[in-house]
This record gives structure tokens, sequence and C-alpha cells, in this order.
């Protein structure tokens, strides 16, 4: 209100001048800088009076680059308010309003990067035409957290997309190495052999009950497995400082995606940052709504995860921002162990990319991703 005081001042000094030295063109002025302060302050503050900015309530978690309905909802107050804007901090730039303006604003807002965002409440500034008189009116809402997770993106063999993990270019017969590479990754997820069936014991998944006999007998029975846990593939995050927050990022999207390939073909488990005992995985993908939320909020380590003590029937995958890898990776991984790393350093000799990863297989001769826990060629 400022400038509307200066504004009535600047009246009131020239209605003083005009008595003083009696001139009458200096009236005209005067009165209309005093009402035009005036009635702009008025204005404003009525329009202000009960005005409000509600947020609609939106998701609690969103995945990056998905869409996010950002939901504005405008409560005029005793005048529509004679013009101002909406600011909100995931607006990239304000939004006009005016006394004909809509009291809606629908937006959808993408988010690049994963993590905790806490969304502070919006403002609604009302001024006038001229900016005689400005109120600010702010959203009494809480503040609420939003958690981004990282996005899924699905492997490719170096020849789909035209240019392989190497540079290279893509071969003609992309058909025939996504092929190739899905033999090979299911070789890894093949963990599992049927041993016959067994009565139905409480709290075994659904996955595991088979139905067919279940139609035909009415009694419930659920399959047997002849295969270990250690079998499964494992995918291990390396979060051990990263050369940069980026790359950290490709690293995390790689491992979760990753994990749903895998878990979609038979199962697999996952270490974090931090564990000692990976987390299994099933087919269901039971497990993975908590698994994403924690994959989101993984950050810097400064240990890497153990694995002096781990041994496995099945293939690891050792996902780093680092090209590295522990000397104990081929020792614990029986069924071979794989290098999925953002850095250059795996791109010669990768044999499929996922999140911008290369993924590059080291360890024994003849066991690696493609042979079924290491059983048969």
């Amino acid at each position: 209100m400022r400038r509307a005081a200066g504004a009535a001042c600047l009246g009131l000094a020239l209605a003083v001048a005009a008595v003083a030295f009696d001139s009458s063109s200096l009236y005209l002025p005067a009165v209309a800088l005093i009402v035009l302060a005036a009635g702009a302050a008025a204005w404003v503050r009525l329009a202000a009076l009960g005005a409000g900015v509600t947020r609609v309530p939106g998701p609690h978690t969103v995945a990056e680059g998905a869409p996010y309905p950002l939901r504005l909802e405008v409560k005029a107050g005793v005048l529509p308010p004679p013009g101002g804007e909406l600011t909100d901090p995931l607006l990239e730039e304000p939004v006009r309003m005016g006394a004909t303006a809509s009291r809606r604003v629908s937006v959808d807002i993408r988010f690049e990067r994963r993590g905790r965002r806490v969304l502070e409440p919006g403002t609604l500034v009302i001024r006038d035409p001229l900016g005689l008189a400005v109120r600010e009116v702010r959203a009494t809402a809480n503040l609420e957290e939003l958690l981004i997770l990282p996005r899924v993106e699905p492997l490719l063999s170096p020849g789909d997309g035209g240019t392989g993990a190497d540079g290279s270019s893509g071969s003609p017969d992309s058909g025939g190495s996504r092929a190739q590479l899905r033999g090979r990754l299911q070789g890894s997820a093949a963990e599992l052999d049927l041993d016959g069936l067994r009565p139905y014991r409480e709290g075994t998944p659904a996955s595991r009950i088979h139905w067919p006999v279940v139609a035909r007998s009415g009694e419930m029975v659920e399959r047997r497995l002849t295969a270990d846990a250690d079998s499964a593939p494992l995918v291990v995050l390396d979060a051990t400082s990263p050369p940069s927050e980026q790359a950290l990022d490709m690293a995390v999207r790689a491992a979760a995606s990753l994990c749903v390939h895998l878990a979609h073909r038979g199962g697999c488990s996952l270490l974090l940052p931090g564990d000692r005992r990976p987390v299994p995985l099933a087919s269901d993908l039971a497990a993975w709504p908590a698994l994403h939320v924690r994959l989101a909020l993984v950050s810097a380590a400064g240990t890497r995860p153990p694995m002096a003590r781990t041994r496995r029937a099945g293939s690891v995958f050792w996902v780093s921002a680092r090209p590295d890898a522990p000397r104990e990776l081929a020792r614990a991984a029986f069924g071979g162990g794989w290098v999925v790393s953002p850095a250059s350093g795996t791109a010669g000799r990768a044999e499929f990319t996922v999140a911008g990863c290369s993924g590059a297989r080291i360890g024994r001769a003849g066991r690696g991703v493609g042979t079924p826990a290491g059983r048969a060629a």
C-alpha cells in the first residue's frame, strides 16, 4: 500500500499548493490522485478479504518424468480482484489473474530427479492495474511432501535404438539381438525348477498356487520348488563416492529397471546400501513398492555393500556409478558377475544397456548370465 499512500500524499500536496497559490488548475489532479489512491487501496483490500488459494491434493508418489497433476483453486474475496497473479513453487511462471479470469488452474508438472520434494503453498498476489496497492494472500495449507520415484526403463542390446553401448551403429538384425539378450537374462532368472505339487501352506504367495489343479479338484495345492533362494539373481547397488549426482541417479534407475526385468522372469533379490541381507523380489512384485521407495531415497554412501561372505548360485549384477567392482564379485557370483555402470569404461564390452548404463560380464568363463543358475549351457 506504499504507492497508494504516496499517491494520496501527492494529491494532498497539490491541494495545499492550490490553496496556497490560489490556483484552481491544481484542484483537479489533486482530487484525482486522492480518489484514485483511495479507490485502489479499498478495491484491493476488499478483494483480498476472504480470498484464498487451495492446492487439490495429488498423489504422494510419482515416477521421474511422469506427469504430476497440479490443481489450484482460487477463492475470491468480497470483490473480484482488479488484477494480479498466482504463484506456486511448481509453476514455471506466474499465472495472471483478473476479474474475469478462471479461478482454477490445472497444470501437469514433470520432475526429472528422484528424491523427496517439499511442496510449499502458493501465493495469490492481488494488485490494481496501476500497481498502487498490492496484497499477498498465502495459502494456508500445510507443507506437503512428494516422493519422486526412479523410473523403470527397458533393457536394450547394444544394437537397439540405432546406437549401441559402445557407440557403434545398430545391427540390422536388431530383433535377433534382442532375442539373444532376452535369452541371456532369462537364463539368470530361471532359478526355480518345479518338483511336483504339495498341499497348500498358509502364507504361500498366490503365484505359487497351482490354479488348474485347484479348479479341477477344489483342493488348494502349491508348486514345490527345488532351488534355493541364493540361486536367484542378485542386484547390488553401490552408492560409494559417485562422481556426480547424475551418475548416481542413472545407477539407481538401472538397478530399479534390472529388478523389475528379472522379477518378471522368475524373481531376484536386491541389496541396497547399508543393508546386510538382500531383499527378495518375487514375480508378483509384492515387495516392489517398498523397494521402489527405498531406491528413491538412496544417497551417496561411504562404504561398499558387503560381498566377502556372499555366495550366490545365480548371477550377481553389480550396479554402481563407477566402473570398478570389488574383487570378491567374481568369486561370489557362481552364475556369473556383471558390472552395470554409466561410465564409459564398460561401454566397449557391454552386452546390454539400461537407463543409460552399460552392462559388462566378468568372472568365470562359461558361467555368465546366459547359463540358468550355472547348471546348463
